[in-house]
């Protein structure tokens, strides 16, 4: 197996530099990653309401993470699949569907997590009625 090319050394303003860019690709490259901090926002913001505790915050910021995570890189299989070949690739094909359930996973965990800290502040706020 041939080894990759050596890259040259790059300082950490543009190691930063490159991961930001990275991230603007992998956000523009995604209709879906809009649903995802759509749905980051209103957690966050419900989280504020619910003055939920230290641990639920690291909690629910960790969930996230993950989520935005797992898109990244599935966004980054997406843009280099077209890179491999233009055509036709059932191994690439299979690649991007296991990333896209990764994101799937990603996002179904968040939301079991979100369900369990929530549920416990919406039973107490019915209490209060």
């Amino acid at each position: 197996m041939a080894r990759p090319p050596i890259k040259p050394k790059r300082t950490w303003s543009r190691k930063f530099g490159d991961a930001f860019r990275g991230l603007w690709f992998g956000i523009v490259g995604q209709s879906s990653f809009a649903v995802h901090f759509a749905m980051a926002l209103a957690v966050l913001i419900t989280a504020a309401v619910f003055r939920v505790s230290e641990t639920e915050w690291c909690i629910l910021i960790l969930s996230i993470s993950v989520v935005f995570t797992s898109e990244l890189v599935n966004s980054a299989l997406e843009w280099i699949a077209p890179a491999v070949t233009q055509e036709y690739d059932s191994y690439i094909e299979t690649a991007l569907n296991v990333a896209s359930a990764a994101v799937l996973m990603a996002s179904l965990g968040a939301a079991v997590i979100g369900g369990i800290i929530f549920g416990r502040h919406l039973i107490a706020l019915c209490d209060l009625f």
